[in-house]
């Protein structure tokens, strides 16, 4: 069976070292409100609102969970790390959450301890959310900005994490082979992106069995186009388009699946019909550029070399004027993390650390030219976890 969520041993560690974090720096506390690290150190998620919530992780005891009463409803049912819940029926309410948060935290001892916080307001501030400062309401405590703490404890992977990405590139595969099978002319994206990733959720969900379920919503793999068809694939952050998929289109897809909360990142070029010379020209470039970067992963090399090294081969090939964007990022709880594959980014490549390797090149008017995978750095250089074919033949839709 393969893994399917990090192990409650790694659950643990995560947690002794934030509690080593504190011990060092003198803190009583950590008030985390992000949902991505409360779900991090707990395997607690929910969908952040405006209803503030958080996570406290004392340097010495046991964690409590502070937040509305219908995300407290089923923590129970996802973890037994939370042991004391605090909850309050709504935002606003008759009493503000955080003047609650305040009551709770000083009940629990911490009314003139060392708070450190991701954000010392005590709430993210999402969807319209109003209040007061949390330090203003707890006077006697002090609080303290968290910093980059998470970025760095989650930017090189463990075996676990690193597993559940393997396992991730693997269904998002699996998506992407129906999306282009169900590919065709007359047909708009958003259909062939549904059919696909119902049919690849369905076979995935049936072969993992009950002890698979998605953490962060209902489709357990997905694919699709973005609307990136035609000449809208040039817009690398395209939503929709407003027709149908037809000849001559070319098309930038996506595809990925959820794991234990964890992802991958699969993107390709199609071209719908024969391609033309210039589509053919493009999108070798493309390959080539994308070829470069993965060469240039190892440790010891930084996320500068990578850059550059697309780079170099769009701009010997005359295309360096159509770059929107570097060659790619970090991926794991997110889409998007640390580190960034930046020609501006002296940081060095490790082991453990997995990023997406997508340069792309796009022509407005005309078309966008991009394949991204997934590849974790490793002591002899790179894995890569993401697989489909990437060749020009195999990419043509006839």
């Amino acid at each position: 069976m393969p893994k399917l969520r990090i192990s409650w041993k790694e659950y643990g560690r995560r947690l002794e070292h934030a509690k080593s974090f504190m011990g060092e720096k003198g803190y009583d506390a950590m008030l985390v409100t992000s949902g991505v690290n409360i779900f991090y150190l707990s395997h607690f998620y929910h969908m952040t609102t405006e209803r503030p919530a958080a996570l406290v992780v004392p340097a010495e005891g046991e964690m409590a969970f502070v937040g509305p009463l219908l995300e407290g409803d089923h923590l129970k049912h996802q973890t037994p790390l939370i042991k004391d819940v605090y909850t309050y029926l709504d935002y606003p309410g008759e009493t503000h959450p955080i003047d609650l948060f305040a009551k709770w935290l000083t009940e629990m001892g911490y009314g003139k301890a060392k708070i450190v916080a991701d954000n010392p307001a005590g709430a993210t501030g999402a969807m319209g959310y109003d209040g007061p400062p949390l330090s203003e309401k707890m006077p006697d405590a002090s609080f303290e900005k968290l910093g980059r703490y998470f970025w760095d404890v989650r930017l090189k992977k463990t075996e676990e994490e690193i597993a559940l990405i393997r396992e991730s590139g693997k269904w998002g595969n699996l998506a992407h082979m129906f999306l282009q099978e169900y590919t065709a002319p007359g047909l708009w994206d958003a259909e062939v992106a549904l059919m696909a990733s119902a049919e690849a959720t369905g076979i995935m969900k049936k072969t993992l069995g009950p002890e698979y379920a998605p953490t962060k919503g209902s489709r357990a793999c997905s694919a699709g186009f973005r609307g990136q068809v035609g000449w809208k694939s040039a817009m690398p952050h395209c939503v929709s388009i407003d027709r149908a998929i037809k000849d001559g289109d070319v098309l930038v897809t996506g595809a990925g699946a959820d794991v234990g909360g964890y992802g991958s990142e699969l993107e390709r070029t199609m071209i719908v019909g024969e391609p033309t010379a210039k589509q053919a020209k493009m999108f070798d470039v493309m390959v080539d550029a994308q070829a470069a970067s993965i060469e240039a992963l190892k440790p010891g090399n930084t996320c500068a070399d990578v850059d550059n090294a697309s780079r170099k081969v769009f701009i010997d090939a005359g295309y360096g004027s159509l770059m929107k964007h570097h060659t790619g990022h970090g991926i794991g709880l997110q889409g998007h993390e640390p580190p960034f594959l930046d020609m501006g980014n002296p940081e060095v490549l490790e082991v453990g650390m997995v990023v997406s390797i997508e340069p792309g090149i796009y022509e407005l008017g005309y078309a966008g030219f991009r394949h991204s995978d997934t590849a974790v750095i490793t002591e002899d250089g790179y894995e890569l976890i993401t697989y489909y074919p990437r060749d020009l033949e195999s990419m043509t839709i006839l």
